[in-house]
């Protein structure tokens, strides 16, 4: 058999309609979006169809958004695969918490609610206009966290928030030092584009939303996962519920080491194929710059259900 890893993409793949297709095609899809509404106490289901894609986009709202899609499409992959297995998984950032509910760690009613609280505490964290994020392309991981470290001395937090893929890292911090930093890096042979985003997030400067969502989890049960989840923050494995906690605290104000984690994935537990299940198949161009030997087959609509249903057929076959 082969070796599959489950991913989950994260925030900044929300569209609006995502899910509705095949919530209409589909009754086990339908009950998440009812699940979701429920849990979080609101109408999150006609944001996510009707709109308007600014109200989606809000933090509070996307990210439960993008969960509740994301375990949707899951559930209904499930129904066709009773029997598919996989010996890891992972998300990136927000899709760390829909892995975790794949993994059985975490129920989905209170993902809902954790990364809706989630997203108000890393609104809140920093006044608005005073933080930023830019993505950087074509630059070396080393050479980029040692400008980030000299420009952080002068101005103020700029860091490393996602390490995506070799050549693809986004920095985030004080929105002055972020834009100095982008300077430095023109000066270096790199290029900057900045983000459309409300915060700084996975910088330091988002600690203090990482303390409230500690306070936050208190009031949530984690159990142990049924298989590894390689944590963000660390590009390990985490499995035992306490320390699944303490890995999604520091995950708020620490990188996103993707690039590492796919690596991990594949040297340490075998994977030989990935399937990325959600509303885009962004990680699956990232993961083909990390290593393009090894597939990752995508599910977000009714029209990629046949393909991924044929590629995951097929590998079987070919294992």
């Amino acid at each position: 058999m082969t070796k599959f890893a489950l991913i989950f993409p994260g925030q900044g793949s929300q569209v609006v309609g995502m899910g509705r297709e095949l919530a209409d095609a589909r009754p086990v899809t339908a009950e998440a979006f009812r699940q979701a509404d429920a849990a979080i106490g609101y109408n999150l289901s006609q944001i996510m169809w009707e709109g308007p894609q600014e109200t989606l986009n809000l933090t509070y709202n996307a990210q439960p958004a993008i969960l509740t899609a994301s375990i949707a499409l899951y559930r209904a992959f499930l129904q066709e695969n009773p029997d598919f297995e996989f010996v890891c998984t992972a998300g990136h950032s927000l899709g760390e918490y829909t892995a975790l509910v794949a993994a059985d760690a975490l129920s989905f009613e209170d993902a809902v609610r954790l990364v809706n609280a989630r997203g108000r505490f890393m609104n809140e964290a920093v006044p608005a206009g005073q933080g930023a994020m830019s993505a950087v392309i074509g630059m070396d991981r080393a050479l980029l966290a040692d400008i980030c470290e000299r420009v952080s001395a002068e101005y103020g937090p700029v860091e490393l928030a996602n390490v995506n893929c070799p050549g693809q890292i986004v920095i985030s911090g004080k929105a002055e030092a972020v834009t100095r930093a982008g300077e430095v890096i023109s000066a270096e042979g790199g290029r900057d584009k900045p983000l459309v985003v409300s915060g700084p997030f996975h910088s330091s400067l988002m600690k203090p939303a990482a303390d409230r969502l500690a306070e936050e989890m208190k009031t949530v049960e984690f159990r142990d996962a049924k298989v590894p989840v390689i944590a963000n923050a660390t590009a390990g494995p985490v499995q035992g519920a306490d320390e699944i906690r303490e890995a999604l605290v520091r995950q708020v104000y620490a990188p996103v080491l993707w690039e590492d984690s796919v690596r991990v994935m594949i040297e340490q537990y075998g994977v030989e194929a990935f399937l990325e299940i959600g509303s885009s198949s962004v990680l699956a161009g990232l993961n083909k710059k990390v290593n393009k030997a090894v597939p990752t087959h995508f599910f977000k609509d009714l029209d990629t259900f046949a393909k991924v249903q044929t590629a995951i057929k097929g590998e079987s076959t070919n294992a």
